[in-house]
């Protein structure tokens, strides 16, 4: 059973960056899909980004493409989400988890099993 912990949350100006890392324990990644995912105080968890471990094949949400890159590390079994030119809109808790999604449900929430604790992410100035 692999277990995630996240980390790099906290308080970010508007523009600047941070770098969220998702760590498994427990297992490898193997096969799995590794996504990060949000949830702002009063909306909806949403899909964020995903990256296939054994592939590299990845996806964006459209509101963070261009600025969030996730990538992976197989020696540290380790997933990153790089955030840059971050907004207020960007504020929320983020959490990461995995799951054997097909391709074509790759960014529904309930396709994923195993969810980390959650990192916030405050964007303000």
């Amino acid at each position: 059973q692999v277990q995630l912990v996240e980390s790099g949350g906290g308080l970010v100006q508007p523009g600047l960056s941070l770098k969220l890392s998702c760590a498994a324990t427990g297992r490898t990644f193997n096969n799995l899909a590794v996504g990060w995912f949000r949830q702002a105080p009063g909306k909806e968890r949403e899909f964020v980004a995903t990256v296939r471990w054994s592939s590299g094949y990845t996806v964006y949400a459209d509101s963070v493409k261009g600025r969030f890159t996730i990538a992976r590390d197989k020696p540290k079994n380790t997933v990153y989400l790089e955030m840059n030119s971050l907004t207020p809109e960007d504020t929320a808790l983020y959490y990461c988890a995995v799951g054997s999604p097909i391709i074509s449900a790759i960014t529904r929430s309930d396709m994923y099993h195993t969810w980390g604790q959650g990192t916030q992410v405050t964007v303000s100035s």
